[in-house]
């Protein structure tokens, strides 16, 4: 298993934030010292604005750069996020070129991205990894690429960035009513929501889970990039679902057994169990 991460992502913070640095040096932690999964640690790729810029705009890429304000009262101006922003991208990037040499790989590192949108910061992100690294898939041969976003809050940045584009697929199974309000049903040609309610048992939302999966195979895409957001787990503070640490790791299993070539990004999950949570998953990923 390799793991991309770098100690710099944990040197910015807020008071109080839920995005805190913990979710990454906690997690690291915990990693470390496990012996149940052999890990290799690897460090993010450079990323050029043209990478970025498949995704976002022009606009979007200079504001991130140069930010005056805060972006909303969940997203401040953080200093040198921009570099931050760009170091998880680089993750996610580097996370597509190892599974693609048949590595099994997970992006560990902040901030998450999964509600960017072409042309805003929201939602604790600020560039959208995983929807670049679908446009870097595209532009270096793949043929169809797809996004698999088990956070417990819609990927309403991934929707905007690649709905209608041709060759990808957007998947995402998420708590509704929650932030960011949307996802209540399917938009475009492929872009396909499973809003599941708050509470909703633990064995009903694996089904929702297995039904989506399902889908998503029948697409047949080359590469699959799994927002993995840990949020929907029973005592994370953000949201009201039910899931386990088994759920994830069952999850972890069930896309191993897909047989595509997977890339997990790391997304939400805001409890202090969030490191047992990551490893249940990456268990699932090696078939441990």
């Amino acid at each position: 298993m390799k793991v991309i991460t770098d100690e710099r992502c944990t040197r910015y913070r807020a008071i109080g934030h839920p995005e805190r640095p913990s979710r990454i040096s906690g997690s690291v932690e915990h990693l470390k010292k496990q012996k149940e999964i052999e890990i290799v640690w690897e460090k993010p790729v450079e990323v050029s604005r043209e990478q970025i810029v498949r995704a976002h705009s022009d606009a979007h890429f200079a504001t991130i750069k140069n930010p005056e304000q805060a972006f909303d009262g969940d997203t401040p101006n953080y200093p040198n996020i921009f570099d931050h922003a760009n170091r998880s991208a680089g993750a996610a990037l580097k996370a597509l070129e190892l599974a693609r040499a048949g590595e099994t790989v997970f992006s560990l590192i902040r901030p998450p991205g999964h509600h960017a949108t072409q042309n805003r910061a929201m939602g604790f992100c600020y560039f959208n990894s995983v929807a670049i690294t679908v446009m870097e898939a595209l532009a270096t041969g793949a043929k169809k690429a797809a996004v698999f976003d088990f956070d417990v809050h819609h990927g309403n940045g991934t929707e905007a960035i690649l709905l209608n584009q041709r060759n990808t697929e957007f998947y995402s199974i998420h708590q509704h009513p929650c932030y960011p309000g949307t996802g209540t049903k399917d938009v475009g040609n492929n872009c396909f929501n499973f809003p599941v309610a708050p509470a909703t048992p633990r064995v009903e939302y694996r089904k929702v889970l297995e039904r989506a999966l399902e889908q998503l195979k029948k697409g047949k895409p080359d590469v699959v990039i799994v927002s993995a957001g840990f949020d929907a787990y029973a005592r994370d503070p953000l949201a009201q679902e039910t899931l386990e640490a088994e759920d994830f790791h069952w999850l972890g299993e069930s896309i191993r057994k897909i047989g595509i070539t997977t890339v997990s990004c790391l997304e939400g999950g805001y409890s202090d169990d969030l490191p047992g949570l990551v490893l249940a998953y990456m268990k699932g990923l090696v078939g441990e």
